[in-house]
């Protein structure tokens, strides 16, 4: 009989790597688990944004409402919430913690909810769908502000990315929620808003179990506490590493001065040019748009369960690319997307070269959107800010994001009316070719290069 004998000094090495090795697996776990805990903040905002559409006229008719009054308030007032969650959510988020911000949002979600689902009067659900979009709001500051500071450099992409993976998916699970709970008793709406406080009430329990954030524990002065949770995410990876000089003069500043004039440049034209490719107008006003095509409303499931579908599968493979190819080059194709697809659907309307053309084309922008501006934008904004302005920076861009969700589409049904569509895809086309200079000319590639590293970069770039 033959034994094979290694070495004790080979087998010592052996074991050594197995165990650091599966030290470090066990880590990248943890931070996944970490971070797609409170990505789940974003599987909320897709569902409170859209699972009002399977109550919109049942609440008309019950509530015996004008068209004004039902738009203005019933079905835009959760809409404002999120403009104003994401106007202070960086108070919050900076003075709290992102943590608790993130807990906070949890119980912002099931409230509405819980509210929304048994209000007997317009006003009273209008005042909770603004508390749920308050939570809308803030977890766009808080939760990619959050992924960025925990996750290491060469996964930070993907990581946070999956906030709008979650969006996305949110929205698919509002639309399937809504049609299984279609008719299931006369209330079925009070069935349809309520139900999200169960994913609400999971998430909030879930994100208390998640650590706080080294970089912000930091800017506080909980050295010890960052130094701890630091250990958890990288054994290699020193506190002092992290530390920004955070002085009691750098607490102070804003993310308006001057020095920090070209990271918030960015965060508002990023923020700017994805709302003026006419995401949100598209999505809130598709079967419109494809009745304007000539298309009928055989449509409406097309658009909203169709567009879902290839939404959801796009945003995954860009956040499986995020790392890989980088931002600019998923910027670069979302881009030339864009342009192709709205220029034709552009045509399209002013040649009268409608019919199947326009559903086609309009794929394509959602394909482009889910792979550029779609995976892209709430990571780069939580990416070009430092560490104690990340909040603030984070609630800026969202605010702009938001402000501009609010006034684009809601002005869509006037200007169809007036103008006509080809002229409205007209000017969003040329928006995006002025993206596709921001990205050439402007933009900086934020993949694999640490958030302390792009701080200072950025900072001598003012």
């Amino acid at each position: 009989m033959f034994y094979f004998h290694l070495p004790l000094a080979h087998l010592q090495d052996f074991t050594d790597l197995h165990k650091t090795l599966t030290l470090t697996k066990l880590k990248q776990n943890k931070i996944f688990i970490w971070s797609i805990t409170a990505a789940l903040a974003g599987f909320l905002f897709g569902f409170d944004t859209v699972v009002i559409s399977g109550a919109d006229q049942k609440l008309q008719a019950l509530w015996n409402s004008s068209d004004a009054f039902h738009g203005a308030v019933v079905m835009s007032m959760a809409l404002w919430g999120t403009v104003v969650g994401a106007i202070f959510g960086g108070i919050p988020t900076n003075k709290l913690g992102r943590k608790t911000t993130l807990i906070w949002i949890g119980f912002l979600y099931t409230i509405s909810a819980v509210g929304s689902g048994l209000s007997n009067d317009p006003y009273i659900f209008a005042f909770f769908r603004f508390i749920g979009g308050l939570g809308v709001g803030a977890s766009t500051v808080a939760a990619p502000a959050y992924i960025s500071e925990i996750s290491p450099a060469k996964d930070r992409g993907k990581l946070v990315a999956l906030y709008q993976f979650n969006i996305v998916f949110g929205i698919m699970m509002a639309y399937l929620s809504n049609y299984l709970l279609n008719d299931v008793s006369e209330n079925d709406w009070r069935w349809m808003l309520g139900v999200e406080a169960l994913p609400a009430i999971l998430y909030t329990i879930f994100v208390l179990g998640v650590p706080r954030s080294p970089r912000w524990l930091m800017t506080q002065g909980r050295t010890k506490e960052a130094e701890d949770v630091q250990k958890l995410i990288d054994p290699n990876y020193t506190v002092e590493q992290s530390q920004e000089n955070e002085s009691i003069e750098a607490i102070k500043e804003s993310i308006f001065d001057k020095t920090y004039r070209f990271p918030l440049f960015l965060a508002f034209l990023i923020a700017f040019f994805n709302q003026f490719s006419g995401i949100n107008a598209f999505l809130y006003y598709a079967p419109r748009i494809f009745e304007e095509a000539g298309l009928g409303e055989s449509t409406a499931l097309l658009s909203s369960i169709g567009i879902g579908v290839v939404n959801l599968i796009f945003t995954l493979l860009g956040v499986s690319l995020i790392d890989k190819v980088g931002r600019k080059m998923l910027m670069y194709i979302g881009s030339v997307g864009y342009i192709i697809s709205l220029g034709m659907v552009a045509y399209a309307f002013a040649t009268g070269w409608t019919g199947m053309a326009v559903p086609i084309f309009m794929f394509i922008f959602i394909i482009a959107h889910a792979l550029g501006q779609g995976t892209v934008i709430w990571v780069f904004i939580s990416e070009i800010f430092p560490n104690h302005l990340r909040g603030s920076g984070q609630a800026f861009g969202s605010s702009v994001h938001w402000l501009l969700a609010a006034i684009i589409p809601s002005s869509i049904p006037f200007l169809f009316s007036t103008i006509g569509a080809a002229p409205v895809f007209g000017v969003f086309t040329f928006m995006m070719v002025l993206q596709l200079l921001f990205v050439f000319f402007m933009m900086p590639e934020t993949r694999g290069v640490s958030l302390e590293e792009l701080s200072q970069k950025l900072k001598r770039t003012a």
